[in-house]
């Protein structure tokens, strides 16, 4: 049991590396466990210079989510920026996963794909939450536009 224990706390630990806690707010009141929250992370594209995105999602509280089997809800917030000058390590697909978070103890994930909007020089970045049975419509989309002067090095 310390082993599976020790496992999900290395697993939880690496996945949090990805992305960093910029805050929180609750919106239930546990007594004596962790409030139900709407927490901000942000993270950098990857695969672009100069892009951050930041991330709100919900993150279920009371002891189940304290101890990480909880499964959390699929309402989830997506914002891109630029934040620096944009520039591309290398050629990127024209459709990329650039996060991948767990929101559940089991099979359910939050992810933000990157699409490149060739045409408008344009990437754009769509959150959703799915499962290996069933997923959620429950969507949120964001873009940062390109400089003209400067194109998508598309593969």
């Amino acid at each position: 049991m310390k082993k599976i224990l020790y496992l999900l706390l290395l697993t939880a630990v690496c996945l949090a590396a990805s992305a960093e806690t910029i805050g929180d707010v609750s919106t239930t009141f546990k007594l004596l466990s962790p409030n139900d929250k709407v927490v901000v992370d942000v993270f950098d594209d990857p695969a672009v210079e100069g892009v951050a995105c930041y991330l709100s999602h919900a993150k279920t509280g009371g002891y189940a989510g304290a101890l990480g089997f909880a499964e959390d809800t699929s309402d989830a917030s997506v914002a891109c920026r630029q934040v620096g000058p944009i520039s591309f390590k290398d050629k990127i697909d024209k459709q990329d996963e650039v996060f991948n978070a767990r929101s559940s103890f089991l099979f359910k994930h939050v992810r933000v794909v990157r699409m490149v909007d060739v045409k408008r020089n344009t990437l754009v970045y769509l959150v959703y939450s799915d499962k290996i049975i069933d997923g959620s419509p429950k969507n949120n989309v964001t873009a940062v536009a390109v400089p003209t002067t400067q194109p998508i090095p598309v593969k």
